[in-house]
């Protein structure tokens, strides 16, 4: 067992609030786990070293930030800086049907969810378990429309340690928006994780903005569950950092579900990210379609495992999965793994995974109708998947996100 997470047991051992059963639960488990090695499947081709050993501090809770601002969003904003929630939630005017209070307080909304949709193998989910103090929970009423975007926004600073937690759910028959967005690239470590619970013929909308960078270490997941009829629609957005993990785990409960899942991830030079994405059809009639791509720079390294999993009972699924990798040189690397596990007889399931690298003859055409390479390499990359960005139902978040990742583009063939 690493240094770190001594520490982490020995800090889980005095937390004391109204959730402490539900710890206590995962401080037992936690405490049976393994520290993951290479023979460690789920962290095979990523190396924790960087953890093992890491001496943080915990936020002060006395830094505010703003919010990104971002045109023709209008979203309502949750702040966390370094795992402490600088929004003053008493203040804020919110839409009809929704209800959003803070972690530590007790909530019939929380009790259900909490631990409930994220599976207990995560052992980073486990730490975020028995540690996250600070949280907000967001409960949508049945029949509620809301357009407003709701925004978690989580800064990391330099040199800080910090967890938190976010639960949502979203009553039958409703309909909403949620964007986490993350960022930080000094020297830190943060852990965030996020419990979706979504009713029968509820709708969800959600965002993941993974833009950690530089020396960060991100480690979080983001855990669905849909009942019947429920729907949901969410694109992931992942630079690299020192280390970035994710986990994505959506559980077809109820019958004739859907979940779209696209997801985008982009490693600046000796970067790393690494995703994880397990889809689980429980019942029967569900629909899954998840798309993953990928451009990885020099010397960086990504790691994709998706995994569809088709129960005994779950007779007439339709799921598909797709990866597909951007080398920029020889050095970059990612390790791809497309998984399906099916034990039901009438279904209609696919998977595959490509890597390649740039188009020479596409290239060569744009150079010679006089277009300058570097802008080239921009155009052709941005080209791979702007087809992703393109499928996001909110406009103002896809034309956001097109310059900023033109940017980094830009700067990742400075790099090369």
């Amino acid at each position: 067992m690493s240094q770190w997470l001594n520490h982490v047991l020995e800090r889980a051992s005095t937390v004391d609030d109204w959730l402490s059963p539900v710890r206590a639960q995962a401080l037992d488990t936690l405490k049976q786990q393994q520290w993951p090695t290479r023979r460690t499947e789920a962290w095979r081709y990523t190396s924790l070293h960087p953890v093992a050993d890491l001496d943080l501090k915990s936020g002060t809770g006395n830094t505010t930030a703003e919010a990104p601002v971002i045109e023709g969003l209008n979203s309502l904003d949750l702040v966390f800086v370094d795992g402490q929630l600088s929004t003053d939630i008493s203040k804020l005017k919110l839409p009809e049907g929704v209800t959003i209070s803070e972690l530590s307080a007790p909530s019939e909304p929380a009790e259900a969810i909490f631990a409930q949709v994220k599976p207990s193998r995560h052992l980073f989910g486990l730490v975020n378990d028995v540690l996250a103090q600070q949280g907000v929970v967001i409960d949508i009423a049945a029949g509620a429309k809301i357009e407003q975007p709701i925004r978690i926004v989580n800064f990391a600073s330099t040199g800080i340690e910090s967890h938190q937690r976010t639960l949502v759910r979203v009553g039958a028959n409703a309909q909403a928006t949620i964007i986490e967005h993350g960022s930080g690239s000094g020297n830190s470590l943060n852990t965030a994780f996020a419990e979706y619970d979504i009713a029968e013929k509820a709708s969800l909308e959600h965002y993941r903005f993974a833009l950690h960078e530089g020396e960060a270490i991100h480690i979080g997941g983001s855990h669905f569950k849909l009942h019947d009829h429920a729907k949901m629609n969410s694109t992931l957005i992942g630079y690299g950092s020192q280390l970035t993990r994710l986990d994505v785990d959506i559980e077809h409960a109820g019958e004739h579900a859907f979940a779209k899942f696209n997801n985008v991830y982009l490693l600046a030079p000796r970067q790393h990210f690494d995703l994880h994405s397990t889809i689980e059809h429980a019942s029967p009639n569900g629909t899954t379609e998840e798309n993953a791509r990928g451009i990885i720079g020099d010397r960086a390294k990504a790691v994709f495992n998706g995994r569809i999993h088709i129960h005994r009972d779950a007779q007439k699924t339709l799921a598909e999965l797709n990866n597909r990798n951007l080398l920029l040189t020889r050095g970059a690397q990612i390790n791809t793994k497309p998984e399906l596990e099916i034990y039901a007889d009438d279904v209609q399931c696919a998977h595959g995974a490509t890597v390649a690298e740039i188009d020479e003859e596409a290239l060569y055409y744009m150079l010679t109708r006089g277009i300058d390479r570097q802008q080239a390499l921009v155009m052709l990359n941005f080209g791979f998947v702007q087809e992703m960005v393109f499928q996001m139902p909110n406009k103002a978040l896809a034309d956001w996100l097109q310059p900023i990742l033109k940017t980094r583009f830009e700067s990742m063939m400075e790099k090369q």
